[in-house]
C-alpha cells in the first residue's frame, strides 16, 4: 500500500512541496476614483471598498504602498454622461487625471485601466448605440481606442478593454503602435462572461445599463467551447495577456486557456464573489481561510495573476508572501 500521507504528515515538508503559492506580486486591486471633493464612500454590498475623490486618493495608495501592492486597476465615475461617452477619452477626465496624480505620488504604482464606455454613458452600456438601441460594434471598437490612447499619454503603463467589441484588440494596437506606444501592453477582457455576479461593481461604478442587459456583447456562460478561438484571435489582434471574468466559476475556463495558450492568463475575483464571500465570513458561515483557499484555487487552475479585492485584506492576514 502507497502511503501517501508521508508527504503530510510533516509541516516543514508539506509547506516546502507546496506546488502553488501566493504572492504580493500575483495581486491587482481595483481602484475607483469619482470626481468631487472629500469623498470616500462604499455601497452596503462592498462595505470595505470605496469611490475616492481625488483629493482623498492618497489614502488610498498610502495604505496600499504600506503593504507593498503597487499594481492597481484603475476605474472613473464621472459627473458628466452623454450618449457617446466623451469624457471617457477627454484628456482631462476622471482617469486621466487620477493617473498623473498616482505617477506623482509615487511612481512605483503600475497602473493598469479599464477601457470601457459603461461608466460614461447615459444609457450604461460598453458602445455606442444606434437609433434601435443596439450597440455599434465597429465604431465602438474605435472608441475604445481613443480611450486607451488618452490613458497612456497620461501615463498609464498597460490598458484593459473590457467592452467585449469584436476587433477591440487590433483598433486599440493598432492606434498605439501609430503613436510610439509599441510597448504598452494589452490585457484583454477576452472571456468576459455576462454574470449576475457584477451587481455589486456596478452600484459602486454607476455603471448599470438604463435598458435591456448586456448579453448582445459580453459571452453566454452556458457556453465554453467557443472561448479557446476567442482568447487566440484577441492574442493574433495584439493582446499580451488574456483575462477570464468571472472567475470562481469560471476555473474550467481558466485551466482551458492556460494549458493551450503561452500568455499570461489573469482572473478577475469579481465584485459580487468577494461580498458573497465577505458576507459568509461575517456572519460565520464559514472560516477566512477560505479566502486564502479561493485564491490558491485560481493558481492551481492557471491563473498566473488575479484582480481582487480581497488584496489589503490577504496582506493584514499575513496570507501572502
Amino acid at each position: 500500500m502507497k502511503r501517501f500521507r508521508r508527504l503530510r504528515m510533516q509541516d516543514e515538508l508539506r509547506n516546502s512541496i507546496k506546488e502553488n503559492h501566493l504572492l504580493k506580486s500575483d495581486l491587482i486591486t481595483p481602484i475607483f476614483v469619482i470626481e468631487g471633493e472629500n469623498i470616500k464612500n462604499a455601497t452596503d454590498a462592498m462595505p470595505d471598498l470605496y469611490r475616492y475623490s481625488l483629493d482623498r486618493l492618497e489614502e488610498e495608495l498610502t495604505e496600499l504602498r504600506d503593504r507593498g501592492l503597487f499594481k492597481i486597476l484603475l476605474f472613473g465615475v464621472p459627473d458628466h454622461k452623454d450618449a457617446r461617452g466623451t469624457m471617457a477619452y477627454a484628456a482631462e477626465g476622471i482617469v486621466q487625471t487620477a493617473i498623473k496624480q498616482i505617477k506623482a505620488f509615487d511612481a512605483r504604482f503600475y497602473i493598469i485601466t479599464d477601457i470601457c464606455l459603461c461608466q460614461y454613458t447615459d444609457h450604461g452600456h460598453c458602445g455606442i448605440l444606434d437609433d434601435l438601441g443596439e450597440v455599434v460594434n465597429d465604431e465602438s471598437a474605435k472608441l475604445m481606442a481613443a480611450i486607451a490612447l488618452s490613458h497612456v499619454h497620461a501615463g498609464a503603463d498597460m490598458v484593459a478593454p473590457s467592452d467585449m467589441m469584436d476587433g477591440r484588440i487590433a483598433a486599440i494596437r493598432e492606434r498605439l503602435d501609430a503613436e510610439g506606444f509599441t510597448y504598452i501592453p494589452i490585457l484583454s477582457y477576452s472571456l468576459k462572461y455576462c454574470s449576475n455576479y457584477y451587481g455589486p461593481f456596478r452600484a459602486i461604478a454607476d455603471s448599470k445599463p438604463q435598458f435591456g442587459s448586456r448579453d448582445h456583447y459580453q459571452m453566454d456562460y452556458h457556453n465554453s467551447r467557443q472561448a479557446l478561438e476567442i482568447a487566440n484571435e484577441d492574442l493574433a489582434q495584439g493582446a499580451d495577456l488574456i483575462m477570464v471574468k468571472p472567475a470562481m466559476l469560471y476555473l474550467d475556463i481558466v485551466k482551458t486557456i492556460r494549458q493551450s495558450i503561452s500568455a499570461p492568463v489573469v482572473v478577475y475575483n469579481v465584485s459580487g464573489e468577494y461580498a458573497l464571500l465577505l458576507k459568509g465570513i461575517e456572519q460565520g458561515l464559514v472560516n477566512e481561510a477560505i479566502v486564502y483557499e479561493t485564491m490558491i484555487g485560481f493558481k492551481r487552475a492557471g491563473a498566473d495573476l488575479i484582480i481582487t479585492y480581497f488584496s489589503k485584506w490577504l496582506v493584514d492576514k499575513n496570507l501572502v508572501s
